[in-house]
């Protein structure tokens, strides 16, 4: 058995560079369709997109060389300040395109919901590594990982932040079934969400309502809220098999192609390379998924699946949302794809997510006990 006590070197020679060799190529990828995008050039987003890669790299590697019973001891102060600088949005967060989500901390607008995302998985994984299974089958149990998810989602909605809300709700649900809860509470939670449908309509903004209707009939205005996805889908047929060639997608250099650097740009890829270059972009993020499930069966504590299990439903989300939001499968809640957009506290999030999976795998054979992580 691995000793638990391995010091930074034999750490280092144990990261999965694997899996970090496809982060480097799926961000290789993201800074070419930046470039295109600007037309061909560095500024305003390849550059940024580089240098910001390049600072996520370094502090992914400090994630993962860190033992993974520090990520334990600490993960409810993660998800505390995570859940303050939330409410810290909402009195004083910076406005940008009608919606409250931003923090200015000086050398960038941070994005709190992003890191709650991340938060939210390490505190749903200490709660249930610290609980016996046998436990998981009381009602009383599952009340504080409920309250974990509808804080943050209560604070992420007021923004409004439809988007991240569901990935908040999805991967938290996630979590609780991995980690045992009973198929008659999410029936139940399920029944209780859709009677409270007609009430959430209700606190729904306008543009909100907007993009659900859109997403059912995106003819109904074709210029105004259905402009996005039908130009989208426009995009997407004209690249036909192989696309148009780099840097020659018409939609997306003639501006026909909104937010083509950020949420569309799934749409730009796949018009400039064609259905080729699409699933093989999403080949690659399917690549990363598998190494970190993969990751999360090997680890011999509870903890470690729990927290691989969770990043790795967060990402799928990720990706999930945005390829069927930008086909037109999913309605439009701006959710980015992970380093490919352009966006700086998303970039962090996913390597920090990155960085705790091969934590989990350097500490796969590190054994922690229950008893102890819930004293902790």
């Amino acid at each position: 058995m691995r000793s638990p006590e391995m010091t930074l070197v034999e750490k280092f020679w144990q990261l999965n560079w694997g899996i970090a060799f496809l982060i480097v190529l799926i961000a290789g990828i993201g800074f070419a369709a930046l470039y295109s995008a600007a037309g061909g050039r560095m500024d305003p987003w390849a550059a940024k997109h580089l240098a910001r890669f390049g600072v996520c790299f370094v502090i992914m590697l400090v994630v993962a060389l860190t033992d993974i019973r520090i990520w334990l001891r600490f993960a409810y102060v993660f998800y505390a300040v995570a859940l303050l600088m939330l409410i810290a949005v909402d009195v004083m967060g910076v406005i940008g395109m009608g919606a409250r989500r931003w923090l200015d901390i000086g050398v960038m607008q941070l994005q709190p919901s992003e890191l709650m995302k991340i938060a939210l998985v390490l505190a749903m994984a200490r709660y249930f590594h610290s609980i016996n299974f046998e436990d998981i089958g009381s009602v009383w149990t599952v009340i504080p990982p409920i309250a974990f998810i509808l804080m943050p989602v209560a604070l992420v909605m007021v923004q409004p932040d439809l988007g991240t809300a569901l990935m908040l709700v999805f991967a938290g649900g996630a979590i609780m079934f991995v980690a045992g809860v009973r198929l008659w509470k999410f029936a139940v939670a399920f029944l209780a969400a859709g009677g409270l449908l007609p009430i959430a309509w209700s606190f729904l903004r306008e543009y909100q309502r907007n993009r659900l209707l859109t997403f059912i009939d995106p003819e109904r205005d074709p210029l105004g809220t259905g402009y996005h996805i039908l130009q989208s889908k426009i995009a997407f047929g004209s690249g036909g098999v192989f696309g148009k060639g780099y840097m020659f997608g018409s939609q997306a250099y003639l501006n026909f192609l909104p937010e083509k650097q950020t949420d569309f740009i799934f749409t730009m890829l796949a018009e400039e390379f064609g259905m080729v270059g699409a699933g093989g972009l999403m080949a690659l993020f399917a690549c990363v998924l598998l190494y970190g499930f993969a990751i999360g069966l090997r680890s011999r504590n509870h903890f470690g699946r729990l927290l691989a299990v969770g990043i790795c439903i967060t990402l799928f989300l990720y990706v999930f949302i945005n390829i069927g939001m930008v086909m037109g499968v999913l309605p439009v809640v701006g959710v980015p794809l992970p380093l490919v957009s352009f966006g700086g506290t998303a970039m962090l999030t996913t390597m920090v997510a990155v960085g705790l999976l091969m934590s989990v795998y350097i500490h796969r054979d590190t054994l922690i006990n229950r008893a102890a992580a819930s004293g902790l």
